[in-house]
């Protein structure tokens, strides 16, 4: 039996909007004191709506634009619930199974590469957008 080893990265990016990706609350939150960047939104207030950053999505197409991504028609958010020690509302916003970019690759020049294989292409599954739970 042959096996073909995969291996699966998740890289995150912090996009240098300056707001954060669901209120207008600053993105520069690592460097004012603790829990003074913060909103009704941010902590999960009831009654509290959500607006989607739209130079974080500009972004996000450039990014998947740049990898070679398929940029669809539509994308979608939801919520995973369960326990972020840094996200007081208990839950994420996040896309997964439509995302703001399908597919795509990045080759990766190997410095001194004394191979056949002086390049390695890496596949791209998605590139989404979600809140960070840190901020």
């Amino acid at each position: 039996m042959k096996f073909i080893p995969i291996i699966g990265l998740e890289i995150h990016v912090q996009l240098k909007t300056k707001s954060k990706m669901f209120c207008s609350c600053s993105n520069q939150g690592e460097f004012e004191p603790p829990n003074t960047t913060i909103c009704p939104i941010c902590t999960g207030q009831p009654g509290v709506l959500p607006v989607i950053n739209a130079a974080a999505v500009r972004m996000g197409i450039k990014v998947g634009k740049a990898l070679g991504c398929a940029i669809p028609d539509r994308a979608k958010f939801d919520r995973k619930n369960y326990f972020y020690p840094d996200l007081p509302k208990g839950y994420q916003i996040s896309q997964y199974d439509l995302p703001v970019a399908i597919g795509g690759k990045l080759a990766v020049e190997v410095p001194g590469a004394k191979t056949a294989r002086p390049q390695v292409v890496v596949g791209i599954t998605r590139a989404h957008l979600e809140e960070d739970a840190a901020k």
